[in-house]
């Protein structure tokens, strides 16, 4: 009798030790994976390589395919044309607009990437006025007082 438990009980942990070495082993995959063509593997990359950058100022006019927005960049003011085309996103009160739409003297947030030598916006935000004043303030503060050196 104790030779036939012993046995089962060395069926039991060699059955245990097969099911945790299959659970280990990667499962092929279901499905084929879809090739892509090489010039779809550039495009691609060099989408990636495009680094998202922030601007931030009032507007000073807009166009159908542009926005002109004025700000400061290094504690220096600064001017800048954004290209904008169907794949910009603009909101204004958290509502879809156009550029067409913006007005000289909105306060906006731009994200944009350097693309072919021009900088085109991905996201246009228009903040709120009172927002807008609290960021002036907070600017003119810190330009007013120097960096305390520890």
């Amino acid at each position: 009798m104790k030779k036939l438990v012993a046995l089962l009980v060395a069926g039991a942990f060699v059955t245990g030790l097969a099911g945790l070495a299959m659970a280990q082993t990667p499962a092929a995959p279901a499905t084929e994976k879809k090739t892509e063509k090489p010039a779809e593997k550039m495009d691609k990359k060099a989408e990636r390589k495009g680094k998202s950058r922030n601007a931030s100022g009032v507007v000073k006019s807009t166009g159908a395919d542009s926005v002109v927005v004025a700000g400061k960049e290094k504690g220096k003011d600064a001017e800048w044309t954004f290209a904008v085309d169907a794949k910009t996103r603009i909101k204004k009160g958290g509502k879809d607009i156009t550029a067409k739409d913006l007005a000289a003297g909105d306060n906006v947030h731009v994200r944009y990437m350097d693309h072919e030598g021009k900088a085109t916006a991905s996201a246009i935000t228009v903040r709120p006025a009172k927002r807008a004043e609290a960021m002036a303030k907070k600017d003119a503060k810190k330009e007013e007082k120097p960096a305390e050196k520890k």
